[in-house]
């Protein structure tokens, strides 16, 4: 994804006024920004998760596989909770199993299917991860008190609920 580093300012949107004159400048500023902040911390994401040997892929799959009560899940529905295609969890799944991070295992119900299970160098390696992420997560939102992280909730809310705007 193409990310611009230098956000236009004011001056630079106003000619865009002029040929498109539905522009609201004080809008795409906003959503400039958002996105750029946005953009920024998945770098960030990606930057820290790398130091621990994963990316926000593969460790996602290992997230959603612990939400589980018994940690496996099937390659269709981790696909649809994580937004991406059978093809692309199978590619990922492949990585995590090379790793020793995951496995496939028979479904016991049916036997034609397989599943995918944490194995215990996944669990370590989010054991490993998670109380780091969680201090560097309470640091970031830290920059809002109670208020204003309940506030930012509702705006986000508001936002996704708009998402389709662009569909």
């Amino acid at each position: 994804m193409l990310q611009v580093k230098e956000l236009p300012d004011a001056e630079v949107l106003k000619k865009f006024t002029k040929r498109y004159p539905d522009a609201n400048i004080e809008q795409v500023l906003q959503f400039l920004t958002f996105l750029r902040v946005a953009s920024d911390l998945s770098t960030g994401l990606d930057k820290f998760l790398g130091s621990y040997d994963l990316l926000q892929g593969r460790w996602w799959v290992l997230l959603l596989l612990m939400r589980e009560d018994d940690f496996t899940s099937v390659p269709s529905t981790l696909a649809r909770q994580a937004g991406v295609s059978r093809a692309t969890m199978t590619g990922l799944v492949d990585g995590l199993q090379r790793d020793g991070l995951v496995s496939r295992v028979t479904d016991p119900l049916d036997r034609r299917q397989s599943r995918v299970r944490v194995t215990a160098k996944g669990q370590s390696k989010l054991d490993e991860v998670m109380p780091d992420y969680y201090q560097r997560l309470n640091k970031l939102m830290s920059v809002f008190d109670k208020e204003q992280g309940e506030h930012f909730m509702t705006l986000l809310l508001a936002l996704k609920n708009q998402r389709h705007i662009f569909e």
